[in-house]
């Protein structure tokens, strides 16, 4: 979504700056490097010095490089020019004391000046981060963007691999289309749908998707087959956690299943005797024999706070004992089926779990 909001940007400014060569300036900045008010100013200023063919003086304090700005907007707002911010990530400009946000929404207020800010951020809520003073002078006009829908995407899937009536054989354009309208339709097709638009719903990823896709077809029939989308979505994925996943014990499986229930059951907070309950109501369920000691468990637990896949939800109470404190999961839930998929020595129960609590 980010990089669709971007995108959406991008091609606004370029549009604006074909029909206004010479009337727009724009300056970014985002909230992952300039949060800083002293950053933000500094970086400001360098880029409009850059823009208009001025001195950058690296030396100049933060209050200089206020003033320089400000005195820069009533320069562009008197000859007619605009200056657009934007700053990405806006919510993290939104902590601390909001001094840059201050600054540039309160130059904005004047007659003479000729500004734009624009705020990309993830959070809905990003406004409601903002203090009263800044609030005040926010013209709250907002755009949101929603996700493609499954549904969505698929009709774009059809329009750009269905074949419609060309030079080719009638006969191949029929079947083509149906081996096509059957994919579309298999349950199979819908999980790696799924797969592929949890990761990235951007055009530009789903045509690279399809670029894969017919990359797989079979050169003798000139068909695509489900395995066509399978081998594809598999390039597409990055997985690094599914190889640090294959060499786990059945123990360590266990407990990494039930984080996961821990998480389903939305419960905040865990740590290592909360995963150990629910460890003994699986077994006392399903009477399982996959019984082990409390302390082998523990070692079980050290060992995949080692491999990472699980951490310590916060740095709070680093000199309380390891089983009291409060951790969470590394790997999602997708992750963690695929890798019980792969397991061969996987017990039935714990897939059966998983899933579950999956479709639930």
């Amino acid at each position: 979504m980010r990089k669709r909001r971007g995108e959406v940007l991008d091609m606004v400014l370029e549009d604006l700056k074909k029909e206004h060569p010479d009337a727009i300036s724009v300056i970014r900045l985002n909230g992952m490097l300039h949060s800083d008010d002293n950053c933000a100013t500094k970086e400001i200023a360098r880029q409009l010095c850059l823009e208009h063919q001025l001195s950058f003086s690296k030396m100049a304090s933060s209050d200089d490089n206020t003033d320089f700005m400000i005195d820069m907007l009533r320069e562009c707002g008197l000859a007619h020019k605009t200056v657009i911010f934007v700053l990405e990530e806006f919510d993290l400009f939104a902590q601390g004391k909001q001094r840059l946000l201050y600054s540039l929404l309160d130059a904005m207020q004047t007659l003479t000046s000729q500004a734009v800010v624009i705020g990309i951020s993830c959070r809905l809520d990003a406004d409601q981060l903002l203090e009263k003073r800044v609030r005040s002078r926010f013209s709250h006009r907002k755009l949101l963007f929603v996700p493609s829908s499954l549904d969505g995407i698929q009709r774009l899937m059809e329009h750009l691999l269905m074949l419609e009536d060309s030079s080719l054989p009638k006969n191949y354009v029929t079947e083509y289309n149906s081996r096509l309208t059957s994919i579309f339709g298999n349950k199979k097709f819908k999980g790696i749908l799924g797969s592929l638009t949890d990761a990235d719903a951007t055009t530009s990823n789903i045509l690279r998707f399809l670029f894969r896709v017919v990359s797989y077809m079979d050169m003798e029939s000139g068909l695509l087959s489900m395995e066509c989308f399978t081998h594809a979505l598999s390039c597409m994925q990055r997985q690094p956690k599914l190889d640090s996943l294959q060499d786990l014990s059945i123990l360590e499986l266990y407990i990494l299943v039930c984080m996961n229930r821990l998480e389903d059951k939305e419960q905040n907070s865990y740590n290592f005797n909360s995963i150990m309950k629910e460890y003994r109501s699986i077994q006392d369920a399903y009477k399982t024999s996959d019984k082990y000691a409390t302390t082998v468990c523990f070692r079980a637990f050290e060992h995949l706070l080692d491999r990472e896949l699980i951490t310590f939800a916060d740095s709070k109470g680093r000199n309380v004992a390891l089983e009291y404190r409060p951790v969470k999961l590394l790997i999602s839930s997708r992750e963690l089926a695929q890798s019980l998929e792969l397991n061969t020595t996987c017990p039935a129960v714990l897939q059966k779990l998983l899933d579950r609590e999956r479709y639930m």
